[in-house]
């Protein structure tokens, strides 16, 4: 992995962390990931005349990571009902980059030095330990099920996603149709809540949509750098956003105590150095 994408892909994770801190402080969560969704979408139908039509071979890629991500926004949204930020998303993602790098390995034949290896688990066990230390102060077993549904998603919306933008000629081509097929997510979210849609104030429309775009940004840096390292990777080191998200937790929503937060940290920072030096 070259430094440029290193840094890209760190850049994405810290936008991953901020969008999910919107949701998870919104009001009507529901109607937040529509308005998420619709930050995907707009940008992406303003930029459609500078990319051509996918190549057929695209759309079943297309296709499939729509459902996928519409369980995973599901998935994580049911999550967001039953736990905290701090417990949810460590879980859902720690388990996402291995989640990733084995399938590719045995289906893609993505090998990768042990030193990659390595970093990944470091970054994934230092992710779960926030998750483990949260479910440990009570969380509910619903909590942690949909966390682990959330995973499965992840990780089947990355190897689909990475697949496909790899198929493409250009990779704008494959993010801004992926984009605009998330249209029918916010149909599906918004058409039989309409009344819940107009009883949000303007901050909170804003707010969505500002979520959606840095979701939007963070999702296709990632599958800019899936074009150009391999998937296991990059999955590991996106995952790095948990971290970001453990902090918000501690100090926008007061989700205690710092010093698993620091040993988790500790553990992800060593992960990145194994990486990048891989």
């Amino acid at each position: 992995m070259t430094p440029d994408i290193f840094l890209i892909v760190l850049f994405a994770a810290i936008m991953h962390a901020l969008w999910n801190a919107v949701i998870k402080g919104a009001t009507d969560r529901t109607i937040t990931f529509g308005l998420v969704s619709a930050g995907h979408t707009i940008p992406a139908v303003l930029m459609l005349p500078f990319v051509p039509l996918p190549d057929p071979v695209l759309l079943p890629y297309i296709a499939a990571s729509t459902v996928i991500h519409w369980g995973y926004y599901y998935f994580l949204n049911t999550s967001y009902r039953f736990g905290d930020l701090s417990f949810v998303y460590p879980v859902a993602r720690g388990m996402a980059p291995l989640l990733v790098a084995l399938p590719a390995f045995i289906w893609l034949g993505e090998a990768l030095p042990a030193g990659a290896w390595a970093g990944m688990i470091c970054i994934s066990a230092g992710i779960l330990i926030l998750g483990v230390r949260r479910g440990g102060t009570g969380a509910s077993l619903p909590a942690l099920i949909m966390a682990l549904l959330t995973g499965g998603t992840i990780a089947l919306y990355s190897l689909v996603d990475g697949v496909g933008v790899r198929l493409a000629e250009q990779a704008l081509t494959y993010i801004i149709w992926l984009f605009i097929a998330e249209g029918f997510v916010i149909l599906y979210i918004f058409l039989p809540r309409m009344e819940r849609l107009r009883a949000q104030t303007r901050r909170q429309v804003v707010i969505g949509l500002a979520g959606g775009v840095l979701s939007a940004l963070a999702y296709a840096l990632a599958l800019y750098a899936k074009s150009k390292a391999p998937l296991g990777m990059v999955s590991a080191l996106r995952e790095t956003s948990v971290i970001f998200a453990a902090m918000i937790g501690l100090i926008w929503f007061g989700e205690g105590p710092a010093r698993p937060r620091m040993i988790a940290a500790a553990m992800v920072a060593a992960g990145i150095v194994m990486l990048a030096l891989a």
